[in-house]
């Protein structure tokens, strides 16, 4: 329904959550060619599913995860920021900003909580900013409630305070989004 200029189906799905490098997205775009060079993406970073097929000229990165409640993320976190950080530092071959496509197979658990964690260790965002910002792009995410239960506890780690009083997303799109309404986006760290 978007009337974003995409030249792919798959690609209607993928939302940009930091302007102008950090894509996240659903497994098929990791295998469209058109998104993907249209859209200058240098690298792809697989959560846990791995794309159909894949472009050259794209870095292609993988780490595993199932989405459980009981999967751990603390194992693949600092291997996605360091991924997504020199994804980001690179240059594409015109010269400009390295792009990251973020994917796992629909995006809407795994995926957006490695971005979320991204989001808080990289660029200082609290919980509630970091996933504000993303359901504001990507309506549709929900991280199950053990992923969400141990980002709580890494803003906590790492800022000292909770900032988001839920231990589960609401099921509604237009509750999740209501409960981030307050989280100003505009603002690029």
């Amino acid at each position: 329904m978007g009337k974003r200029q995409t030249s792919t189906a798959s690609s209607d799905a993928v939302s940009l959550v930091l302007s102008p490098s950090l894509y996240l997205g659903p497994c098929s775009a990791a295998s469209s060619k058109p998104f993907l060079t249209s859209n200058a993406i240098t690298h792809v970073l697989s959560i846990g599913t791995t794309p159909a097929a894949t472009v050259e000229s794209v870095a292609y990165h993988r780490l595993s995860l199932t989405d459980s409640a009981t999967s751990s993320i603390e194992k693949i976190v600092d291997s996605a920021c360091d991924i997504i950080d020199s994804a980001l530092a690179s240059k594409n071959p015109n010269g400009g900003p390295g792009k990251i496509l973020v994917h796992c197979s629909a995006g809407i658990s795994r995926s957006p909580t490695v971005v979320a964690a991204y989001l808080m260790k990289r660029q200082g965002m609290s919980l509630k900013e970091a996933l504000g910002r993303i359901v504001r792009v990507r309506p549709q995410i929900s991280p199950n409630a053990g992923f969400l239960r141990q980002l709580k506890e890494m803003e906590v780690e790492l800022f000292n305070t909770a900032s988001l009083g839920v231990e589960e997303l609401p099921k509604q799109k237009k509750d999740r989004i209501a409960l981030f309404a307050d989280v100003d986006i505009s603002l690029a760290k």
